[in-house]
């Protein structure tokens, strides 16, 4: 297969799908090696970023997902009729950074992290698609365990947990400093 028809068979793939598709797939479909289709998909990715395009290929994970460009956001949705999200709440973004930095996690994990009843934000989490259940974990009552999806690892613009911002490790220490001379 000539490299053209390759970037044209992932565009296909990509755009029929509508969502994301795991390279894996692409590669077995294609019947070629992990290498090569990585390296077309890098290249399309690179082909897809220029500002003249309206369409971008992403990567989140191990997949790769067709989709429009941020600054286009507010046209497609006035022709597809389609609501903008309404922002998170205060509340909302401190549970989901819970769940993002130490996922898996339990309610009660969250809830002893903040302090506060989180049924109603993780309920509204879910339905966003934020965050989904991951399990059970293995304790008396089977508590849910609740991760990250890829929806919000778009939402962010990451393509992977590890691109989440670090965590100020000067702050933790001084807490924990602050913690351990009051004891």
């Amino acid at each position: 297969m000539e490299k053209e028809e390759i970037y044209g068979a992932i565009e296909a793939i990509l755009f029929a799908s509508g969502s994301t598709v795991e390279i894996d797939r692409i590669v077995r479909a294609l019947e070629l090696d992990t290498a090569t289709v990585t390296a077309c998909i890098d290249e399309l990715i690179k082909e897809y970023s220029l500002p003249t395009k309206g369409i971008r290929i992403i990567k989140l994970n191990k997949s790769i997902q067709m989709c429009t460009d941020k600054q286009y956001g507010n046209i497609v949705r006035k022709i597809m009729d389609m609501k903008k999200n309404t922002p998170l709440s205060q509340a909302a973004m401190e549970v989901l950074a819970v769940v993002a930095y130490n996922q898996p996690v339990t309610k009660a994990f969250v809830e002893q992290v903040r302090g506060v009843d989180c049924s109603g934000v993780i309920g509204s989490l879910c339905q966003k698609g934020l965050i989904e259940e991951k399990g059970r974990l293995e304790l008396p009552g089977r508590p849910l365990l609740y991760g990250t999806t890829e929806h919000f690892l778009r939402c962010f613009s990451i393509e992977t947990l590890e691109g989440l911002p670090k965590l100020p490790e000067k702050e933790v220490k001084e807490e924990k400093e602050n913690n351990d001379s009051e004891e």
